[in-house]
């Protein structure tokens, strides 16, 4: 792909609408020309241990974040025209649709590919199709696993190198 927003999100608990923060890699021409990343006050307000030791982040960090819809008016102006790309997309594309919901915000018609669905088609011998996984197939060393913008820009990397230019 050459023109595209890879965006990833890490949630606080186990319900959609707990985004606590998101990255977002935007790709013009095949090459990485803008990175947004934001905390973001989940929604509800708590975090389980699991998600917690998962990603690092607590309470504290995402306190005096802001709330979703003022952080998405930044993401929205930066992804404008582009089609969105995740690693699990139902994922990513299920908190984007349901915190839309929550705020009752009006849902743009994204479209959304998955670097997950391209990477069992490229590499089906994998011994996984995990991002750090794919990621390591695609030449991309993944730091920092589960940090928004970092996964993120492990998808973009992954896009660009597996998914047609074809699909735009």
């Amino acid at each position: 792909m050459l023109n595209f927003a890879a965006i990833d999100f890490e949630t606080a608990n186990n319900q959609p609408t707990s985004v606590c923060s998101v990255g977002v890699v935007i790709v013009r021409n095949g090459q990485i020309t803008d990175t947004y990343y934001s905390l973001i006050q989940p929604e509800p307000n708590y975090y389980l241990y699991w998600n917690t030791r998962v990603h690092g982040l607590t309470r504290a960090d995402t306190e005096e974040a802001r709330v979703f819809p003022d952080v998405w008016k930044e993401v929205a102006s930066k992804i404008e025209g582009l089609p969105l790309v995740a690693h699990n997309k139902a994922f990513d594309e299920g908190c984007l649709k349901t915190v839309f919901r929550c705020y009752q915000m009006d849902y743009p018609d994204y479209q959304f590919f998955c670097t997950c669905q391209a990477a069992r088609r490229a590499f089906p011998n994998a011994p996984n199709h995990k991002l750090d996984t794919v990621a390591r197939l695609c030449g991309y060393e993944l730091e920092n696993h589960h940090h928004a913008l970092a996964d993120a820009e492990a998808c973009a990397w992954i896009a660009r190198k597996i998914i047609p230019d074809d699909t735009e």
